[in-house]
């Protein structure tokens, strides 16, 4: 009983005042070093991928990339357009954006073909990833000439408009979020614990972890930076860890009073949950941490934004569950002790600690797997494999600005724009570097490409072609009049690349060249994802089963860790490909099905999901184990140890889907796929794997379980005695 968990939780219960004080203090100097710090966020330049990365890079070398753009329409309120008043008003706000320090300059106006409505294309200075930041005052002189000229209707739009609009729509579903799990999560602790104290516990811890993980996150964008969905990550994953981890510890605690009787003092009781539970959550914690360390393998800004959110609060998670916990703990635990000496010295009989085994309904629930365990594990592996089946038709591709909810003002616009001026829909940017000698020849070849693009229907024209000042870059651009979700685009991209590109400056001697804009991005990224998917699968199964056979020091369960994981994530994604990529669902869960899953939701979900699995991997086992190596015979150890287990797991389960599931609310696309697979997933691995897979195989297995150690030849030195003299077992 001397292991790091218990040393920590004897020195919290001995001082729990200065455990508390000391936690309190370490999540205000996390929030007060990181926004005295800052966030780092990420560049344009960090997005970078593929070809069209690579093309994006040689134009800004050659300061031709192509800037952020706003564009405002001038229409009529009713009734045909006044294009006198169109053209005054157009004059106006051309030239109140030319004196803005954000605007880089502004074009011509342009009129619809059915004439009905005028565009002022407005281009912004600076970075494309800072251009939201600018819009608000780009937007104020909109409004400012809008009401100048009350009989038009101006409206603003552009990438900057609705990045931020998306902004402000995800800020506003994450509150909305947070008002649905918060009481859900406090009732379902209620449910569990029947006192309003216990239940927030857990609560509060959490809450105070995602704080401190937050100040921490933004010192870590400094080392790698931030995507902007780094809150997001620390806010789902920080309330499903941390009050998993408090609940696993609380409830061993609460077990271990109720089958004392008093016979122990708090701080014993808190030392045997640190010895059991206290360790499970801190190799539950490792393992998820260096599951999602993998995603860094990725090599991908937004992966590893991601990556860093989860590992901070995880790791904030696990250290408060070894600190403040055990500290908070031994108060209740004292102040509960008192009330009971009071009710002796009153007459009144003590108050037993209720003991909340599962008893009965869980013995019923693990009777298949206890009587007929070849046929439970038959029978539930082929359920979870036809839920693998609709896996053959995934379809992943990059959510792009097409997605978006028209919620938004900006997509609204957006839409008319697109209406109104086809040929504005998608435009591919061919940038191409030689040696300044072969200047001409690069300008002649560019010239031919757009002759022949414009002879091509997929595309509606070509821009002048542009040098560098140091004539080794020029650029050309080619508008496609379809959007950018559409095969059109796609197989405009596809001829440019393919056919027209190497026919033509592919021709010029020792020519770079490549093409960038929306489209290519989004072709583009999922290769990029695709080609790095094995090395990121294969780290992944790799650390899982380390980390499984060295809990266990057994090869057999780091396997069985493995191929339960696999089986349960399979299964969740093609739940999920068979709710998103239809649209039978749609009404439902709120969504304009795109006919495809998000390319970073499956990889996000296998890394996210092992790591979490191993939380109900951890605590489940480890009861198991506790129990063979005090001699209990490995069936009756599996039946007893997942019984045992299955109320606090399945609890853990319904907060970890309630934090989940709320972010189906939301209306940014990825994020409903991302909320419902993960909701799913540990519902499938709580109520499937753990009750029925797990304790089958395991009952066929036998001792063959703990292969290659010997978990059977328990010996008296497996055992220690606590300082009140009560025998527990070291579990390390």
């Amino acid at each position: 009983m001397n292991s790091f968990t218990v040393r920590m939780a004897r020195w919290s219960a001995r001082h729990p005042w200065r455990a508390i004080v000391g936690w309190l203090v370490f999540v205000v100097l996390c929030l007060g070093i990181g926004s005295a710090i800052g966030t780092h966020g990420a560049t344009t330049a960090d997005y970078r991928v593929g070809e069209a990365g690579r093309a994006e890079a040689m134009a800004a070398e050659g300061h031709l990339e192509r800037r952020s753009t706003e564009q405002v329409l001038i229409s009529s309120r009713s009734g045909p357009v006044d294009r006198t008043a169109a053209e005054a008003a157009a004059r106006d706000l051309t030239a109140r954006m030319q004196r803005l320090p954000e605007v880089a300059g502004v074009a011509d106006p342009l009129l619809s073909e059915d004439r009905r409505i005028l565009m002022v294309e407005v281009a912004l200075n600076g970075e494309e990833r800072d251009a939201k930041d600018k819009v608000d005052a780009l937007v104020e002189q909109t409004e400012v000439v809008g009401k100048a000229y009350p009989g038009l209707l101006l409206e603003e739009t552009g990438s900057p408009s609705i990045s931020k609009g998306v902004d402000q729509q995800r800020s506003d579903d994450l509150a909305l979020s947070e008002k649905i799990t918060l009481p859900i999560t406090l009732i379902t602790l209620l449910v569990v614990f029947g006192s309003v104290t216990m239940a927030g516990v857990p609560l509060l811890l959490a809450l105070s972890s995602i704080a401190a993980a937050i100040g921490l996150s933004m010192v870590a964008s400094h080392l790698s930076p931030d995507a902007g969905v780094g809150t997001n990550v620390i806010l789902m994953i920080g309330l499903a860890v941390g009050v998993d981890y408090t609940l696993f510890y609380l409830k061993r605690e609460r077990e271990e009073r109720a089958r004392s009787g008093g016979r122990l003092s708090s701080e014993a009781l808190v030392e045997l949950a640190a010895a059991t539970s206290g360790r499970a959550v801190v190799v539950s914690g490792l393992a998820v941490v260096a599951s999602t360390a993998t995603l860094y393998l990725a090599a991908d800004v937004i992966f590893s934004s991601l990556a860093t959110g989860t590992i901070v609060v995880v790791l904030v998670a696990v250290a408060s569950s070894l600190t403040a916990l055990p500290a908070l703990l031994v108060k209740l635990g004292k102040r509960e002790e008192r009330r009971a000496r009071r009710r002796v010295e009153r007459g009144k009989p003590a108050r037993r600690a209720r003991d909340n085994d599962a008893g009965r309904v869980w013995a019923a629930l693990l009777r298949p797997a206890n009587r007929h365990p070849v046929a439970t594990l038959c029978v539930s592996v082929l359920a979870l494999l036809a839920l693998v089946t609709p896996l053959a038709g995934l379809k992943i591709t990059e959510m792009s600005r097409d997605t978006h909810s028209r919620d938004i003002p900006a997509m609204r616009v957006y839409d008319r724009l697109n209406e109104a001026f086809p040929e504005q829909r998608v435009t591919h940017q061919v940038v191409v570097r030689a040696d300044a000698a072969r200047s001409g020849e690069v300008t002649g070849a560019l010239r031919e490409l757009a002759r022949r693009a414009d002879a091509d229907p997929l595309f509606a024209g070509a821009s002048r072609i542009r040098t560098s000042a140091d004539q080794r870059i020029s650029t050309l651009e080619l508008k496609v009049p379809y959007l950018g979700n559409s095969d059109q685009a796609y197989n405009s991209l596809d001829h440019l690349r393919r056919d027209y590109l190497p026919a033509t400056v592919g021709r010029v001697a020792g020519a770079e060249f490549g093409v960038s804009g929306d489209v290519a991005r989004y072709t583009d990224y999922p290769a990029h994802q695709n080609s790095k998917l094995p090395l990121v699968l294969g780290a992944l199964l790799l650390v899982t089963f380390a980390i499984t056979a060295y809990a266990f020091r057994s090869v057999v369960l780091g396997l069985i860790g493995v191929v339960l994981n696999l089986l349960s994530a399979a299964a969740a994604l093609g739940l999920l490909v068979l709710v998103f990529q239809g649209s039978w669902a749609e009404g439902l869960l709120d969504f304009h099905s795109t006919g495809s899953i998000g390319s970073r939701v499956p990889l996000f979900l296998f890394v996210i999901l092992f790591g979490l699995s191993m939380d109900y991997q951890v605590f489940v086992v480890s009861r198991i184990r506790e129990a063979v190596l005090a001699g209990v015979p490995t069936r009756q150890a599996v039946l007893d140890g997942i019984r045992r287990s299955a109320s606090v797991v399945t609890s853990a389960a319904v907060v970890m889907t309630t934090v989940f599931v709320s972010f189906v609310f939301l209306h940014i696309i990825e994020m409903k796929q991302i909320g419902f697979v993960l909701a799913v997933a540990v519902l499938l691995d709580a109520f499937i794997v753990r009750i029925m897979i797990l304790p089958s195989a395991m009952l066929l297995l036998g001792e063959a379980s703990w292969w290659p150690s010997r978990a059977s030849g328990r010996t008296a030195a497996a055992s220690a005695r606590t300082a009140d003299g009560r025998q527990v077992v070291d579990v390390r």
